[in-house]
């Protein structure tokens, strides 16, 4: 399978994320990307670079403030007295819009807090180059399977899901998944975005709520209990346009593969009684039993069977790698689930 990376991604590297009320070691770490690719590269796939991407691909799903921000905010911040070394947000208005009827701050403090839903999501001096190069990765699968090919796959780290169109959360700064989409729109009038995810994607549900053609179908460990809190709930099934486009499927922290599987089911009936004409699989590995974040006990076989499920879909598809954190299996669970995808969808 064709693959895209960038070693650009790898300037990305916060040392640390408020966790708790205490700075912890943050796990998405450049080293996670390069297990990735050095499971990939012994697997056999081809590993490619991606040119730099049409920015209109990215304008299309993100505020142009919000673009702006994420540029030239690391530079603005450094220029302020006693300054840390990573944009962290320390004020945040609740209840943004509505409960923001003033005009848009002009401090980057402010600006900041209006665009980091939470402190996981650190902004340091190559960010925003790796976050570019990420979304480049995206953009370059989406315009492979645009041009024919069946299936591609990104690999993007940062990664993207938890991303609104104006605001980053969760390590996740531009949404490559809804990017992906964005362009596969190009072309196909219904796309779906499944996501497998151990979190709900809540950014990509943000990003296409109101639209209709684009599904957004989420498995994730239930959010009464689990990041992102605040979304990922059964009964938000979409506004407007998008009623009824959007399906979260929660599933009981320490489900396993049983349990995944079955909801798997019911989100890729969804997508086939949608009329999806392609698809882009937000692909997180850190619903894997030994993952750090152990929100859920999915196995390598499992992996194997959500891949060989999805690929049945038989559907021109962007793989685009969401979570997925360092531990001895990270990258054999990537291989065994392309092998379990390539085996059903050619």
């Amino acid at each position: 399978m064709q693959v895209f990376f960038s070693d650009v991604q790898l300037r990305h590297a916060p040392h640390d994320f408020l966790v708790r009320g205490r700075w912890q070691p943050c796990p998405e770490k450049p080293e996670r990307a390069t297990a990735l690719k050095t499971a990939l590269a012994a697997a056999g796939h081809a590993i490619a670079t991606p040119s730099h991407g049409d920015d209109s691909h990215i304008a299309a799903v993100h505020d142009a403030r919000y673009l702006a921000f994420l540029e030239t905010g690391h530079e603005r911040w450094r220029a302020l007295p006693g300054a840390s070394e990573l944009i962290v947000p320390n004020i945040h208005p609740n209840g943004r819009p509505h409960g923001c009827k003033g005009g848009y701050p002009q401090s980057i403090v402010g600006q900041a807090g209006y665009h980091m839903a939470d402190t996981a999501c650190p902004i340091g001096a190559g960010s925003w180059s790796a976050i570019r190069a990420s979304a480049d990765c995206a953009i370059a699968a989406a315009g492979l399977v645009l041009d024919g090919a069946h299936t591609a796959y990104a690999l993007c780290r940062p990664p993207g899901h938890h991303a609104f169109a104006d605001m980053a959360g969760g390590f996740c700064y531009l949404n490559n998944s809804g990017i992906a989409a964005g362009v596969l729109r190009g072309k196909y009038e219904r796309v779906a975005i499944v996501d497998v995810d151990l979190h709900h994607g809540n950014g990509t549900q943000g990003m296409f709520y109101h639209r209709g053609d684009v599904l957004t179908v989420s498995m994730h460990a239930d959010p009464a209990n689990f990041y992102p809190f605040f979304w990922g709930y059964a009964e938000e099934t979409g506004e407007g346009d998008g009623k009824g486009a959007n399906l979260n499927l929660p599933l009981p922290l320490g489900s396993g593969d049983e349990a995944f599987l079955t909801a798997l089911d019911t989100g890729l009936k969804k997508v086939r009684d949608f009329g999806a004409e392609a698809i882009v699989v937000a692909l997180g590995l850190d619903a894997f039993a030994g993952d750090p974040f152990a929100g859920l006990k999915v196995s390598e076989v499992g992996f194997h069977a959500i891949a060989a499920r999805l690929g049945q879909l038989q559907l021109p598809t962007v793989l685009v790698q969401e979570g997925g954190y360092l531990c001895p299996e990270l990258g054999r669970n990537l291989v065994v689930f392309l092998e379990g995808f390539e085996g059903t969808s050619n």
